[in-house]
């Protein structure tokens, strides 16, 4: 790929203006999925199985994915989305994450829009519109929203692939069943039997099985990823045995002070409580549940993704809506109520690639809570095996041994013991995550060893000192990132990854092609921000 020359600092790189126009080149259409891949995300390699989901696709195939969160599933279609003719039409199950998602997508040159009922009349029309000319290159929509009229709308237009993300929503045995999602049934047939792409992270060969009936595919073909990511560091403490859950919990995010983490409660009350007790500790917590009206739980939700809240203690409310690339560690106040829960919800840690703790705390009084919500699912059938899902994920974690081992293999998949990702193969538990104070009062830093703490392999010293090479100099380009976003109104991690940065911070670019090395830039970016974070970089 031949280099640019040196971009001219273009308007959009004023701190008050909140979009630009795409760059011409950027809007072409592009024949190989690598330039795209390139020239487009800024990356140099695929990541496993991606190449083999858009090839797939590209060929007019049905196709499902079964990928861990992380693993790139986004890129699966936005990548076609640059080469087919026509519109990727993407079925997502939160406005939030849709939103976010369609955000990033313009500051990558994409023409991208959501169409849901939050639209206004006016502007959900102009969106209409530009569908049926074939103007747009993404769509999202909600599930919920193909029931109306939008659903004959769409078949009038020129849709090139189907998409449904999250896509275990549609089984009745998966862990986040969702009706709408059934009534997708038929779809593919409506709009010209055009290729349909399914993605999740988490599925059994039970619920992969009825996702392909469900959405009428036809000889599929398929790839699963391994479930076992390395930079999740998981700990599970059973609670009691002399330990305080709230001293714990308060003790994991000072370690993590500054950074974003997520506490996830079994009832609305604790919700309530333990953020409270987390406010008067000097931490800024907030709550997230259910019960809350619409438009508190989305300005918790925006605050979270604009660093403006470190910490959100929530109900597994606060779910899939979750796209946020930094969120340094997940705890589990109470168990999860299945090992497909647990896994879905750990996996909003870490998603940029850093290490990110991942903390259980479980008792068997646990599953006797969630027992209260079993009088809800009328199938028998269901209640009892969701009772038995409660049950296993409890001896899961009681019967000790590796904890990624453990859910791999409840997921189809084998492995060795990980070595050094969880408490048992590290042989540190809990105390020592809690013992930690930060090495500096800034986040982005691993804290410092506890004297006399066991050190398996190297692996226990390597984790705490994780942090980025230059931290001063990283912690400047996180202000500045937060300036950027900020001007613009989105999220953080939208205008580069805390990865991204501390490429920077590492290597120090001083010209655009030098940006352009870093994995993670490419041309739209460095065109946008590229000149604000050369400015920084140049005075270090």
């Amino acid at each position: 790929m031949s280099e640019p020359a040196a971009p001219a600092p273009p308007a959009a790189l004023t701190l008050g203006l909140t979009t630009v126009p795409a760059p011409a080149a950027a809007a072409a259409k592009l024949a190989d999925p690598q330039q795209v891949l390139e020239q487009v995300f800024g990356y140099r390699e695929f990541r496993p199985g991606q190449r083999h989901i858009i090839d797939a696709v590209l060929a007019g195939r049905d196709c499902i994915g079964v990928m861990p969160t992380g693993a790139g599933k986004s890129l699966t279609f936005q990548i076609p989305a640059r080469i087919l003719p026509g519109t990727v039409l993407v079925i997502s199950p939160l406005i939030s994450l849709m939103k976010d998602q369609v955000d990033a997508l313009t500051r990558f040159g994409f023409r991208a829009a959501v169409i849901n009922s939050s639209i206004e009349f006016e502007e959900r029309r102009a969106r209409l519109a530009q569908l049926r000319r074939g103007e747009l290159e993404l769509v999202y929509v909600a599930p919920e929203g193909l029931e109306g009229s939008l659903r004959s709308l769409i078949a009038d237009c020129p849709v090139s692939l189907v998409v449904v993300d999250e896509a275990h929503c549609i089984s009745h045995w998966g862990h986040d069943f969702r009706p709408a999602y059934r009534r997708l049934e038929g779809l593919k047939q409506e709009l010209g039997d055009i290729p349909v792409l399914a993605l999740t992270a988490t599925a059994t060969r039970r619920v992969v099985g009825d996702i392909l009936r469900q959405l009428g595919m036809r000889k599929p073909e398929g790839f699963k990823g391994s479930f076992f990511r390395p930079n999740l560091l998981i700990t599970a403490q059973k609670k009691g045995a002399g330990r305080n859950t709230r001293n714990d919990i308060l003790g994991i995010v000072r370690r993590h002070q500054g950074e974003s983490g997520i506490v996830y409660c079994l009832s609305r009350k604790s919700v309530e409580s333990t953020a409270e007790w987390l406010r008067t500790r000097g931490v800024r917590a907030a709550a997230y549940h259910a019960g809350l009206a619409d438009d508190e739980r989305g300005r918790t939700q925006d605050a979270f993704a604009r660093d403006e809240v470190d910490v959100v203690v929530a109900t597994v409310a606060f779910g899939m809506g979750i796209d946020k690339s930094n969120v340094r560690f997940v705890v589990h106040r109470d168990m999860p109520k299945s090992i497909e829960a647990w896994y879905q919800e750990i996996g909003r840690a870490g998603r940029d690639g850093l290490a990110s703790d991942c903390v259980l705390m479980y008792s068997w009084a646990d599953v006797i809570g969630y027992d209260a919500f079993l009088d809800g699912i009328d199938n028998e059938a269901l209640r009892v095996e969701t009772r038995a899902k409660t049950v296993e994920m409890f001896r899961l974690v009681d019967r000790g041994g590796c904890r990624h081992q453990a859910i791999v293999r409840y997921l189809d998949e084998t492995m060795a013991p990980c070595g050094a990702s969880c408490d048992v193969c590290r042989g540190v538990g809990i105390e020592a995550l809690v013992a930690m104070a930060p090495a500096e009062p800034k986040a982005g830093r691993g804290p410092r060893r506890v004297a006399g703490a066991p050190d398996a392999a190297g692996a226990f010293q390597a984790y705490f000192d994780s942090g980025p090479a230059n931290p001063e100099l990283f912690e400047r380009l996180r202000a500045l990132r937060k300036r950027l976003a900020d001007a613009e109104g989105v999220p953080a991690y939208i205008v580069f990854s805390d990865a991204v940065l501390r490429q920077m911070a590492s290597r120090v670019p001083k010209s655009p092609a030098e940006m352009l090395a870093l994995s993670g830039v490419g041309p739209v970016k460095l065109e946008r921000y590229g000149e604000a974070f050369l400015e920084v970089l140049r005075e270090a």
